[in-house]
């Protein structure tokens, strides 16, 4: 894993005769936020169409795909597993049939009491068609009652632990939500009479919606024929978690986050990076594309020049032909190019946003030594990674994350290189320009904002597969004796 992989994009489209075409787009600026599958649900006068597909956006939809999508509303998702296989079955927005009629649901985040509410459904008599913890979302919406009162979506987000936006499909509704700490984006845009909602800033500006603000944490805007209105299903909940990461690496630079451009804010985080950690050298090279903004607020705050050395092949699949050992580092080289005479002779600074294992920036510091640089310098825009991510983001459990289980010393002679450095958390803060109290940096320092409690869903898996197993070893017994007799 050369980068930490997000969960996903959504984006959603209320009042547009071609809703299904701008719910493409709209997917197509998010790509970044999933590669793995694409969906989308339109509804026409109440009845439902249904696209989805694994693969890139432009890979699942064709334009005869496009043109059965029929409506006025749409939502769509595109995908990369955090909770959930690789499977067709866990493709989203996912959608079902009840007594309130068709609902479609596409979700981005990570619920940290999964495990406990689908113990308890099932246990109810709830039967689960995907392994995504999306669907309990939906298994708990259903409900037409909870503890004798009647259930709406406030009172089913409000048993939900954990980080999600949310969009849901109905046949007159399109309604989106955000968890109370906010952990994950979710904006509001108009296009004309249209109402649109996106993970990101930057799908309206592909499709030329405006943007009007963003959902707030814990807020529910359901909008209809009647226009948008908001419910707040967590009035007394006050601490917001935003994930700092969004604006350390997932979000695009183009998309607006906190009333500035994600660019400019990773612009700060390199120039507070070189206050910080100033080395002298010839040369400031980005590793492309996630260190580019901070690799030029790097070289602009030291007067260091600023050269792209490493050139990314931008078409590079997600599966190519594996030539095993006749290209060494073939994985790692068929993405990035080194333009040799630009390094050589020289003393380089490397800038990444994040180590995480460390093993693709020890191959670009060997790259760059081969070359004839005469000295590499690690530069890190952001702290440490010390924690793995509940919320969402797939940063591996503590055994696998570099950081947490070795001295900065030990990591740079890992990676072979002349110096290593880290922005502070400090520092880190101060360049985004958010309050502390407002984001999510359990990645860095351990502190989760909202409960998670990894030995009871252990404890809650390790009884579902010993369950399976028993009734496996029970099917097979029952054939045995069928064949016997």
């Amino acid at each position: 894993m050369a980068h930490p992989k997000h969960y996903c994009g959504l984006f959603g489209v209320y009042g547009h005769p071609k809703a299904a075409g701008l719910t493409y787009y709209g997917l197509y600026a998010l790509q970044h936020r999933g590669q793995e599958s694409a969906g989308i649900v339109s509804c026409e006068e109440g009845a439902f169409h249904v696209h989805r597909g694994m693969g890139l956006v432009a890979q699942v939809f064709t334009n005869e795909a496009l043109d059965q999508l029929k409506g006025s509303t749409a939502i769509g998702h595109t995908r990369y597993s955090t909770t959930g296989s690789s499977h067709p079955r866990n493709i989203q927005p996912l959608t079902v049939e009840c007594a309130r009629g068709q609902i479609a649901i596409a979700h981005s985040g990570n619920i940290t009491n999964a495990a406990e509410l689908r113990a308890a459904l099932e246990e109810q008599g709830s039967i689960f068609q995907t392994t995504t913890d999306s669907e309990i979302i939906a298994h708990l919406a259903v409900q037409p009652d909870l503890e004798g009162e009647p259930n709406d979506l406030a009172r089913t987000l409000r048993r939900v632990q954990g980080a999600y936006s949310l969009l849901i499909l109905t046949e007159r509704e399109l309604i989106g939500a955000r968890d109370p700490f906010g952990f994950r984006p979710l904006s509001i845009g108009r296009l004309g009479d249209a109402w649109v909602l996106a993970s990101e800033t930057c799908a309206f500006d592909l499709v030329e919606a405006e943007f009007v603000r963003d959902v707030e944490p814990g807020e529910i805007v359901v909008i209809d024929r009647e226009g948008l209105r908001s419910v707040q299903a967590f009035p007394e909940h006050h601490r917001r978690a935003f994930c700092i990461f969004e604006l350390i690496y997932f979000a695009r630079p183009d998309s607006r986050l906190y009333g500035r451009t994600v660019h400019e804010i990773r612009v700060e985080l390199g120039r507070r990076l070189a206050r910080e950690e100033p080395r002298e050298a010839d040369l400031v090279v980005p590793v492309p594309d996630s260190g580019n903004c901070a690799a030029l607020g790097y070289a602009l705050e030291s007067g260091i020049p600023f050269e792209m050395a490493f050139v990314r092949n931008h078409y590079v699949g997600r599966s190519f032909l594996q030539p095993s050992q006749l290209i060494r580092d073939f994985n790692v080289r068929v993405k990035l190019n080194l333009i040799k005479d630009l390094v050589r002779d020289k003393r380089v600074i490397i800038v990444d946003d994040s180590i995480v294992r460390g093993t693709t920036c020890r191959t670009r510091v060997h790259n760059l030594k081969e070359a004839g640089a005469k000295e590499v310098h690690v530069m890190v825009s952001c702290p440490p990674h010390m924690y793995p991510c509940v919320y969402g983001i797939d940063f591996p459990d503590r055994s696998k994350l570099m950081a947490a289980n070795h001295s900065r010393e030990e990591i740079r002679r890992y990676l072979k290189a002349d110096s290593l450095a880290y922005l502070s958390q400090e520092g880190m803060v101060q360049a985004v320009g958010a309050p502390a109290n407002e984001l999510c940096m359990a990645c860095y320092d351990g502190n989760y904002p909202c409960p998670y409690n990894p030995g009871l869903d252990k404890h809650i898996t390790e009884r579902r597969r010993a369950h399976a197993l028993t009734l496996g070893e029970k099917l097979f017994q029952e054939e045995r004796q069928r064949r016997f007799l």
